[in-house]
């Protein structure tokens, strides 16, 4: 008797049609397209993960820039400055304080400045 697999290899047939769903034309109707595509998908996912890491890194140390520069110090010489005050706030938490709370930024920038005059000294 012939085998023709009918509910299983409909199940993964839907699963991969469900996952190619909103792609144009026959990336979401045929099923070797879809399968190609889901493929790809995946590939891009996985890397865009980790890019989006080093994106929001990015974007973090050019507000910090924008913000030390401002306050007359450049970004290099305040996390130079952050070593040596012993000031241990990460990149996020800085670019976050240097919008939401100028003041306290402020603050964070005199303890650097005053650091870094005494380490010279």
């Amino acid at each position: 008797m012939r085998v023709t697999l009918g509910k299983a290899r409909r199940r993964s047939k839907k699963r991969l049609f469900k996952e190619a769903r909103g792609n144009f034309g026959g990336r979401s109707k045929l099923l070797r397209t879809v399968k190609e595509t889901i493929l790809r998908s995946r590939a891009y996912a996985f890397r865009d993960r980790r890019v989006r890491k080093r994106v929001f890194r990015q974007l973090w140390i050019t507000r910090l820039t924008a913000a030390c520069r401002q306050r007359g110090i450049s970004y290099s010489q305040f996390i130079n400055g952050l070593t040596l005050a012993n000031i241990e706030l990460n990149r996020k938490s800085l670019s976050e304080l240097a919008i939401v709370s100028p003041a306290i930024f402020d603050e964070i920038v005199e303890l650097v400045k005053a650091a870094k005059a005494k380490a010279a000294a």
